[in-house]
């Protein structure tokens, strides 16, 4: 047969233009088998028919022909006059359509073979359109394919009966789509009935089933069921064990899924001899260098990096990374993924400038591969923007998650999890930048996301809370924040139990701000837990045991224990020391913790070489104007200060003010607290007319940016109120003490209403006294105290 056709237009072709030649197609038993190269490798798992016709291009240029059916896998094989390949597809239209575009000259004549895979037969469409249809992007892609899919299954249901194999596959295929969009609710229960399809159809232990139970498993563990999802994954394991043996490939696949929940739960013990095993079966049956080999290598360095291993998860990663550049070449998106994995942990060990280069490797692969629009170019613009905000290049950081924002909500719509994530990540961003207010309804809208579409319990609901929960501690809404890290630590507990990392840190974020609250007794078994469930999950050496140290350590230092808190600083000092290395941001951290422990106790000559190397380290690190720069300089400045080297501390604190005002912008609160440092020491110095303006644009920028009733207003009030009185401006002074009352008062009544009356009086104590406000001002009133409304 021979299809030819008129030439209708040089135009370009548009989204829905109609094809130049429909055809129905009949795919039988007796078709004829079809050779090529990639069929006869086993591609199919039954011998490849089909039914063949011919077609002579009226016109130059491209041509696009599309095999489309609801009732085979279709394939699609081009052959000129000659029978050379010119080209064949799978599965490039939607589902398991395919398409093949074609430049073909005037006159042309090719051979087209419209094929069925897997031994199933049936129906087809041929369709031929001149030039290149434009392909559908983001969610309108997946939004057909879902439309599709539907509509496949209700073919089959008609076709083959409710209760046929061939359904259950549909429905499986279906139910994957669903799941990428995050319509979860819907999709699990076309996995359940695709279930019980092919339990009644193929038994109980057919590795169909075994497959469908896996992508069941795969649903529940992203709904965060851990505990329905894993006897579904031991099930799919024990089926494909029994029908292939013990070192089968599909056995290393479902022991792969198995540890990754498990990896999730954080029960690492269990999932080592797991990833173990699988890699074990993959070396043994497809050689060292197998790109499966690669898979089990990134998911064993990925345990590793978890338990803080780094010096072992290394080696793994970057074996994994030559497989697959040797195997696919250097621009594959299997390649941007261990690119990504590596960058991921050398990032972790502070190795900024090398991560930056690998991410930025990755995003060049996936815009290539992929186009600019794609999901996973989303993930690696989120992932090099996390690096940047790390280094303190906020200015870089932001037009890439907002970016990868877009993307996701035109992928995904704007209530994707995936959007959450990204919606989180950038309200982080302006947070760090001290713009609360555009932060706090991106959170919020984040939490909605994910309550709406994964439920109330899901862990990623949790950490929607604490992300919340924490830009509430910042801006001193206590009483609101604490009932968000309450909830957050209950979905932790149900969903993990009570000895995984998450609650651990669940914890530690509840605990720190019961200690800002100077609800010390509460805080401490909650740190003291914290610290034995990340000693008991990840042993006494891992950086998250460190932190805990820490945590625990500021505790006792906030409540005077000064000699319980030094050895806690110093062995989480040693600990980063010993995971990260003698220069990395951690130890620069724990280096000034230890100092300013050391500074408390009047220990100048045993602080100052601490604080001097962790200025050192993080210039090294972060290079010379980094928000952590200004914060070593600070630090180092107030201690000169408090030692009266007043000359050595004002161009540190200069430099810390200029840093802030550069990365972080002007108005933000970090600036104010340079401001209010230098305002001090020139109040000190006596340079009253140079310390004045530094307190009012410093109380500008707090009231701005975190509200009239933070205890940080109180702070700079006061110490207005006292500069003005030093030098017998009473009148002047008065307001500042007046107002500093009123919002110390303000914010107490605030925050003090959720707490107990022990609670209160241990608050007050951490508090700018309103009593000691209220003799300030009754001292330069030269009257009694009066009633204070």
């Amino acid at each position: 047969m021979i299809l030819s056709a008129l030439l209708l237009s040089l135009t370009p072709t548009l989204l829905f233009q109609e094809p130049v030649i429909e055809k129905l197609v009949e795919v039988t038993d007796d078709a004829p088998k079809l050779h090529t190269p990639t069929l006869d490798k086993g591609y199919s798992s039954a011998p490849t028919v089909g039914v063949s016709t011919e077609f002579v291009a009226p016109s130059t240029g491209d041509w696009t022909f599309q095999l489309r059916s609801y009732f085979f896998d279709a394939y699609l094989v081009a052959f000129d006059s000659k029978g050379t390949l010119l080209g064949e597809d799978d599965d490039g239209l939607l589902g398991t359509h395919a398409k093949l575009v074609l430049s073909l000259e005037s006159g042309e004549r090719i051979r087209l073979a419209l094929c069925a895979l897997h031994g199933e037969r049936g129906a087809g469409e041929l369709q031929i359109f001149q030039g290149q249809l434009p392909d559908l992007e983001g969610s309108s892609r997946l939004e057909a394919a879902i439309a599709d899919s539907r509509r496949r299954v209700k073919v089959a249901e008609v076709r083959l009966g409710p209760e046929h194999p061939g359904v259950g596959e549909s429905l499986n295929n279906l139910a994957v789509l669903l799941d990428a969009m995050g319509s979860y609710a819907e999709a699990q229960p076309l996995y359940e009935r695709a279930l019980v399809i092919g339990e009644k159809s193929l038994g109980p232990e057919h590795p169909n089933v075994a497959r469908i139970l896996g992508n069941l498993a795969v649903l529940l563990s992203n709904m965060g069921s851990y505990a329905e999802a894993r006897p579904l994954y031991e099930r799919a394991l024990a089926i494909f064990e029994n029908a292939y043996g013990p070192e089968h490939p599909d056995v290393a696949l479902s022991l792969s899924n198995l540890a990754l929940l498990l990896l999730r739960q954080g029960i690492y013990s269990e999932a080592w001899p797991l990833f173990e095993r699988a890699l074990a079966i993959r070396e043994k049956a497809f050689g060292p260098e197998h790109l499966d080999v690669a898979l089990s290598l990134n998911n064993l360095a990925g345990l590793l990096r978890t338990q803080g291993s780094y010096a072992e998860a290394r080696p793994l990663f970057e074996r994994a990374l030559a497989i697959q550049e040797k195997a696919l070449g250097p621009e594959h998106l299997d390649v941007a993924i261990s690119l990504n994995n590596l960058a991921a942990l050398i990032d972790i060990q502070g190795s900024y400038s090398e991560a930056h280069s690998l991410y930025e490797r990755s995003l060049l692969i996936r815009e290539k591969s992929l186009g600019p629009e794609h999901p996973d170019v989303a993930l690696s613009l989120n992932n090099l923007a996390l690096l940047l905000e790390a280094q303190g290049s906020y200015s870089e950081a932001r037009p890439l998650l907002e970016r990868s924002l877009l993307i996701r909500e035109k992928s995904f719509g704007p209530e994707h999890p995936d959007v959450a994530t990204s919606l989180g990540n950038l309200a982080s961003l302006l947070k760090a930048q001290g713009s609360y207010s555009e932060a706090r309804p991106l959170y919020e809208r984040a939490l909605l996301i994910h309550e709406k579409i994964l439920g109330p319990e899901h862990p990623d609901v949790a950490l929607a809370l604490n992300n919340l929960a924490g830009l509430l501690d910042d801006i001193g809404s206590y009483s609101e924040a604490r009932p968000l890290h309450e909830r957050a630590l209950r979905i932790r507990e149900k969903s993990f139990g009570p000895e995984h990392p998450d609650v651990a840190l669940s914890l530690s974020n509840l605990a720190v701000l019961l200690d800002t609250m100077g609800s010390y007794a509460e805080a401490r078994p909650l740190l003291e837990r914290s610290l034995r469930i990340r000693e008991k999950v990840f042993g006494l050496e891992h950086p998250d045991v460190g932190a805990s140290l820490n945590n625990l350590a500021e505790l006792l230092r906030a409540q005077g224990s000064y000699a319980e808190a030094r050895p806690l600083y110093e062995r989480s000092l040693a600990i980063q020391e010993k995971a990260h290395g003698p220069e990395h941001p951690h130890v620069a951290s724990s280096l000034s913790n230890l100092a300013v422990l050391l500074e408390t106790m009047g220990s100048y000559t045993e602080a100052r070489p601490l604080l001097e190397r962790s200025l050192l380290i993080r210039e090294k690190v972060f290079g010379l104007e980094h928000p952590d720069v200004a914060i070593s300089l600070s630090n180092l400045a107030l201690l000169l200060v408090d030692i009266g080297s007043h000359a050595e501390a004002r161009p540190l604190l200069e430099r810390a003010l200029r840093i802030r005002e550069k990365i972080l912008g002007p108005e933000h609160p970090d600036v104010a607290l340079s401001l209010n440092n230098l305002g001090g020491l020139l109040r000190v110095q006596g340079s009253y007319a140079e310390a004045a303006p530094l307190y009012e644009r410093s109380l500008a920028i707090f009231e701005k940016s975190l509200g009239s009733e933070h205890p940080k207003m109180a702070l700079v009030l006061n110490n207005l109120a006292v500069l003005f009185k030093d030098i017998g401006s009473y009148s002047e002074a008065r307001p500042f003490y007046e107002r500093g009352l009123s919002t110390t008062l303000q914010h107490l009544s605030r925050n003090l209403g959720a707490m107990t009356e022990a609670e209160r009086f241990r608050y007050l104590d951490i508090q700018t006294s309103p009593e000691l406000l209220l003799l300030n001002l009754v001292a330069i009133q030269g009257s009694g105290p009066k009633k204070v409304d």
